[in-house]
């Protein structure tokens, strides 16, 4: 049974940084792209960043500048550092790990931004 597991969420400021991990385990075997995905209140789930297993990065253009994702295939392990977060920032963040056969998803980690 594969799992993924996100730490890292919490309450920062405005202005202020955190960083998200993923663990996977389980039976993966290859992975095509690990990323993370958002989905704040009354809004569709919409992308942050992906990775490849080639080490390309993608980045929504929100947050281009501000995050940076990385990530170790080997270990199955992706991570999001954010920096000079805003209020719209706030949402639960998922992480994703695209396989040949399927992708599979982490439970979502709070993140908000406030004062």
């Amino acid at each position: 049974q594969v799992q993924l597991v996100e730490s890292g969420g919490g309450v920062v400021q405005p202005g202020g940084s955190l960083g998200l991990s993923c663990a996977a385990s389980g039976n993966i075997f290859s992975i095509n792209a690990m990323g993370w995905y958002r989905q704040a209140p009354g809004k569709q789930r919409e992308l942050v960043a992906t990775i490849t297993s080639g080490g390309s990065t993608n980045y929504a253009n929100s947050v281009k500048g501000r995050f940076t994702i990385s990530g170790d295939n080997a270990k199955k392990l992706v991570y999001l550092q954010m920096n000079s977060l805003k209020p719209e920032d706030t949402a639960v963040y998922y992480c994703n790990m695209n396989t040949p056969s399927r992708p599979y998803w982490g439970q979502g980690t709070q993140v908000t931004v406030s004062s």
